[in-house]
């Protein structure tokens, strides 16, 4: 912070117009901020903002083909620093007026659970008659007014737009998916956390990350640059739960089903119509189904009591919500079978899912389960979610997901390898994945359940760069 102290108080005079990132959107009397990105480098891109129009200039070097040219240098105001993505977030944060110290603003960091857990907190404090933000893989939301999300955690310009447009709302609340990539890449610095949880960590990401010991690092990381005014609520029956919490100044709370702690909850009753909880001695009815969701209902309940809600009114709220968008989603058949959307993919999270299905199916029906593995992502998950598929399921149809620049044909090769033979009868590969969910569906007889993986809320297919129109909630209706 202090490291960028000359540039925040020119901020604060506001003769800078504007910030910005990328040199395209450079205008006269910009900052403009170079980063080291995977794929490009802002550095190269100096010059061009410049002739643009940006008077100030934030780096980490000045290129030597640049150093050389004295008639573009005087132009502009250099300043270097350690790490250009770090500053950018305190950057954005002043320029936008500190939004987040006008707001209490959750992050929750995890493999799976993030979108169920900030939409229901969300959904639970608007009940409440709360002023509420939320930032989501799915949609982002002022109150009730929606806004597209192009990442689970925006860039730190957008973010802290958003915040801003929040605190102009009169929110008082914001509950926010914090992704590893946004803290390794700095997007959420600069912002004043309220609060954070840990929700778990399992095998994704690799392809970012190199090693799952990185990964957890970067979430580890979140925690330990929370301050000492914020609370940190771990999982405590995940293995990785206490390690989260290590580092961190905030104070620290613990939930879990299986072993003593802050929070805690039992599960008494499982259905596909919902399931019953004895949570902190009181029993709750909610239509969240499956072990995994009495995760997230606990960590909804804790939150909520830590920023200062009543123990009865948070579960009154809890037992109106409903499961968020393709995250276990039921679809009942005119002939008696029954259909599951979810986003899992991830091996933890299918698992869970086809976990949850077939306990509470107890050998009734069969279970056909039709999932797919995105391309230009972490390999190794492909042959582990495969495996589990065809060890839990009845059926497993493999398919196509977001191939992106993959050829979907090689995705289906590394999902095999997680089985002995593509020759069992119970296996089909079908690449076009409509046809593969209409296969499902001819398949299905009275008491079976169709489990469509992997895609969840999305209402595309991403294949060579290309995003066409596609739902599996609207293919399954359709079939």
């Amino acid at each position: 912070m202090k490291e960028y102290k000359e540039i925040l108080d020119l901020l604060a005079t506001k003769q800078i117009k504007g910030i910005c990132f990328n040199s395209k959107e450079v205008e006269k009397g910009f900052l403009f901020v170079a980063q080291e990105g995977t794929l490009v480098d802002g550095h190269n891109f100096i010059k061009d903002a410049i002739e643009k129009g940006a008077k100030y200039i934030v780096c980490q070097r000045v290129p030597e083909d640049l150093g050389k040219n004295k008639a573009i240098i005087k132009k502009a105001q250099f300043f270097i620093v350690k790490n250009s993505s770090e500053a950018l977030g305190y950057i954005a944060s002043e320029f936008y007026d500190n939004p987040t110290k006008h707001l209490k603003v959750i992050g929750i960091t995890g493999t799976n659970g993030k979108t169920t857990t900030v939409t229901l907190l969300h959904n639970l404090f608007m009940f409440l008659g709360f002023k509420t933000g939320l930032i989501s893989t799915i949609v982002n939301k002022i109150n009730n007014t929606e806004i597209k999300a192009t990442h689970t955690t925006p860039d730190a310009i957008s973010l802290n737009k958003l915040f801003s447009e929040m605190v102009l709302c009169g929110c008082e609340f914001v509950f926010m998916e914090v992704s590893s990539h946004s803290v390794v890449q700095n997007r959420i610095a600069g912002v004043h956390f309220a609060g954070g949880i840990f929700s778990n960590i399992t095998h994704d990401h690799l392809d970012f990350h190199k090693t799952f010991a990185e990964y957890i690092k970067a979430k580890q990381r979140f925690f330990t640059k929370l301050p000492k005014t914020a609370f940190a609520l771990t999982n405590l029956d995940d293995k990785n739960g206490e390690i989260m919490l290590q580092n961190t100044k905030a104070k620290k709370y613990t939930y879990s089903l299986k072993t003593i702690s802050d929070f805690h909850a039992i599960v008494l009753e499982n259905g596909f119509e919902g399931q019953l909880l004895n949570i902190d001695g009181t029993e709750l009815w909610t239509k969240l189904i499956g072990r995994f969701n009495a995760y997230n209902i606990l960590v909804i309940y804790s939150t909520a009591l830590l920023l200062g809600l009543k123990k009865e009114e948070t579960l009154r709220g809890i037992s109106m919500l409903n499961s968020a968008q393709g995250r276990f989603e039921c679809i009942s058949t005119s002939k008696g079978a029954r259909a599951i959307v979810d986003y899992a993919h991830t091996p933890d999270a299918l698992l869970n899912v086809i976990q949850t299905i077939n306990q509470i199916r107890e050998g009734k029906g069969r279970l056909i389960t039709v999932v797919g593995c995105g391309g230009n992502r972490d390999k190794t998950k492909r042959p582990i979610m495969a495996k589990i598929s065809a060890d839990m399921s009845d059926i497993s149809i493999f398919t196509s997901d977001n191939p992106r620049g993959e050829n979907p044909d090689d995705i289906l090769k590394d999902m095999g390898k997680g089985i002995q033979t593509l020759n069992n009868k119970n296996i089909l590969t079908i690449t076009n994945r409509s046809e593969a969910i209409k296969t499902a569906c001819v398949l299905a007889n009275a008491d079976d359940i169709i489990l469509v993986a992997g895609k969840g809320h999305e209402t595309y297919q991403e294949v060579n760069g290309i995003r066409h129109h596609f739902d599996d909630k609207e293919e399954l209706l359709k079939y």
